[in-house]
Formats: structure tokens, sequence, C-alpha cells
């Protein structure tokens, strides 16, 4: 089958990529902080110990040491032999599900607990939808003796009941959020409401790269270990780049952290947003795919609001992608064309996870994959490696997979039986 035609890369240059943010905290016209006063200090001093206690050695060589003897890192890179003979191109999965908690969630968790250990704070609050971050604030602040406060809307904690359970096994306190669509945009409010505060003692550790500066840039720092070792284990286990890197995109850290290494080089980027029911239903979570521009939790970005600017409520079978907005530095890398963004539905994603299960014996997150659904349907335009992110297992998963994939059982060939 003839290759499609792919749009030209356009990688940036290292010296202009230094310049974003700027001092205001904007990736061109996205980002800023819109918060309220009484949060305005907090983000200050947070922005001051950002660029004076996370650069130093010493607080480095403690967070290499804690990723490498608790976390687990480096996360392997595996090569997909099964998976990429039945999608016709070669498959390399960077293997965040083997990180310790079970995804990518836990090195900006742990991460900013050692910074807010740094800076005397002795309680971790946190908002959480697919749960994984909330597992991963309550185990660093076990490890670190820190109290922890997580918020998670109620429907996501019916979905999420494993979860929950971890974290309350952890030491945390779990606080259902009962307002609005009970999702991860009310727990994103109700953690604010708390830090606001409480903001002497407590130490707000956001999950995505999303909020009001320097959110977004703390959490592509913490989880920029993601594209770092991707890019050295490409290399050295192949000799190339990948032609393509692809990662699913919610709020977006996964998505930001394996883009971020490869932004100046030339290797095609893309995020996959959930389409839900399909974008033409408006039963989506694709705010890159299919909203406009507002102002959501702090800071300008892509959002999915109506024609009053309400926000509008978010949807994927997806726990950890039903988020209304995105991060501003994802919308940014949209805006100039350097980050191409796509969207699969909850059926794309749930084929993906029969095959990737059935053909390599890992299970994935429902977030991961839509990656691996896009890169399904769009195989023919690739003819290089593709590096897809594995954010995270499936385990979290499993009651959602038992409800909507019954006792069907997946087959490369389409009937009976695993395929040979």
């Amino acid at each position: 089958m003839a290759k499609t035609k792919n749009q030209p890369i356009r990688p940036i240059p290292p010296e202009e990529l230094r310049r974003y943010p700027d001092e205001q905290g904007r990736f061109g016209p996205y980002g800023g902080r819109f918060v309220p006063e009484t949060l305005m200090q907090a983000l200050m001093e947070l922005e001051e110990a950002m660029r004076t206690i996370v650069p130093t050695p010493s607080f480095q060589d403690r967070l290499r040491q804690v990723l490498a003897d608790y976390v687990g890192r480096p996360t392997p890179l595996s090569y997909a032999s099964r998976l990429s003979a039945h999608y016709g191109v070669d498959v390399y999965l960077k293997r965040e599900d083997l990180a310790h908690t079970g995804a990518h969630k836990i090195n900006n968790a742990l991460a900013q607990a050692l910074l807010a250990e740094r800076m005397g704070k002795r309680r971790l609050v946190a908002e959480t939808g697919a749960g994984q971050h909330g597992v991963a604030t309550a185990t660093a602040a076990a490890y670190l003796g820190l109290a922890c406060t997580v918020f998670m809307g109620e429907e996501d904690m019916k979905r999420q009941a494993l979860n929950v359970f971890r974290m309350q096994l952890l030491g945390a306190e779990v606080v259902p959020v009962r307002s609005g669509t009970r999702t991860l945009k009310e727990a994103v409010n109700e953690a604010l409401r708390y830090w606001s505060a409480h903001v002497d003692e407590a130490f707000y550790v956001l999950g995505s790269a999303v909020g009001p500066h320097p959110y977004p840039v703390l959490v592509r720092t913490f989880q920029r270990v993601i594209g770092d070792e991707a890019r050295a284990q490409m290399l050295s286990t192949i000799g190339r780049l990948p032609e393509v890197v692809v990662a699913s995109v919610g709020g977006g850290s996964n998505s930001i952290g394996i883009f971020y290494p490869f932004l100046s080089d030339p290797v095609r980027l893309i995020g996959v947003e959930a389409a839900g029911l399909g974008i033409e239903t408006g039963r989506h979570a694709a705010a890159l795919s299919g909203g406009s521009e507002g102002v959501l939790h702090g800071a300008r970005t892509m959002m999915l609001q109506d024609a009053y600017g309400h926000i509008r409520p978010a949807y994927s079978l997806s726990a950890g992608l039903d988020y209304p907005g995105v991060g501003p530095e994802h919308a940014w890398l949209k805006s100039i064309g350097r980050v191409e963004y796509v969207a699969v539905t909850d059926d794309e994603a749930l084929e993906a996870v029969e095959a990737l299960t059935a053909l390599e014996g890992i299970l994935p997150a429902l977030e991961s994959a839509h990656a691996l659904a896009y890169v399904q349907k769009a195989a023919e335009r690739f003819t290089g490696p593709v590096l897809v992110s594995l954010s995270g297992r499936g385990d979290k998963d499993v009651e959602t997979y038992r409800h909507r994939l019954g006792k069907r059982i997946w087959t490369s060939e389409g009937s009976g039986g695993h395929g040979a």
C-alpha cells in the first residue's frame, strides 16, 4: 500500500525553545497566571523554588537517586515485534507502565514531593482522575513521611475503586467531589480551593502540565525524563531517532514529557486526544481538536466551552483523559505547527487494548491505548520506526475492560481464539 505523504517537519531551534515560557509564564498567547490574590504569593514562592532549588546539584542528585532506586528508572524500551507485524510498522514502546505504581505519574509526584520537603511543607494536596496521580502522590507522601489529601470526582471514584483503595491504604485522605460532572475538572477546582486556604503548610502537587505558571513548566521539567531516556535508548538500540513519536493527551504530562527532548529534532510528534463517542457527537474530551481558546484553571489555553464561555463537560471512557482543557504548551505547539494533534474514539482505543494484550502480553492503560489506536489507523503514513509512550498499565481499567469487552476474544484474524 502506498504511503501517504506527510507534512514537512519544522524543528524548533534550541535557542528559540529556551525563550518559552517567557517571564510571565506564557507560551506565545497561552499560559500565564489567572488566579485569585490568595494564590498569587504561593505561586511566586513555588516559582522561586523552581528556579533556586530544582537546578542545584543536591536536589538533582537526590532526585536521580530516588528515581533509580525507588521508581526503577530508566524504564525499558521494548520492541513490540508481533504488534509491529500486525500494524505493518515498527513499534517501540517506552514502558512507563513498569515504573513504580504503574504509570508515568510517579516521576512528577515524587519530584514535587521532594521539592515540598525542601520548602518545609508537611502536607501534599493533589487532584486525580484515573487515580494514578493520586496513588503516586500518596506513595510519595508515605515515602517521605508527609500528610496527603487527594480530591477525586465521585464518578471517577466509582470507575477507579481499586486506586481509591490504594490511596487509602497508603495513608491518604481521599475527598469525594460531588459537584458538576463529578470528574477531574471539579477535582482540580476543589484541590485549588483547599490549597488557597492552607498555603502555609500545604504543597499542591499538580498532576498534569496544566494550570497557572509555573506548573506547566515544572511538570514538564520533571516528566522530560521520559523523552530524555527514550531518545538515548533509540539511538543506542537501533542507531537512529524514531520517525514519529506518539503519545496520548489529556492534560498533557506524559506527552510533553516524551515530546520535549525531540522538539529540536526532525522527528514527527503526534498527540492523541480522546474523541470519546466521536467529535461530531460533542461527547468527547478533545480540547485541541474540537475546542476553542479560553481561560481554565488559571491559564489561557484551548478548552471545551459553549458560545457563552461556559465550560462544556468532557467525555471519555478513560478517566484520565476526560478533562475539558489541555496544557498551554500543547496549545502553543499546535498553533506553531510543531506537533500534530488528532483524536481517536473509545471503541478504537478498546481495540488497541485487545491487540497489545493478545499479541505482546502487555495490558495498557486506557489512556495509553489511545496512542496505540492512532498508530494502527495511520500506519500507512509511516516508513520508519514509531515510538509510543506507554504511559501506564491497565490494572486500574480492568473493570471497564470487563464491562465493555465481556467474553469477546480478540484475534489477529478477527474470529475465534488467540491469533498465532
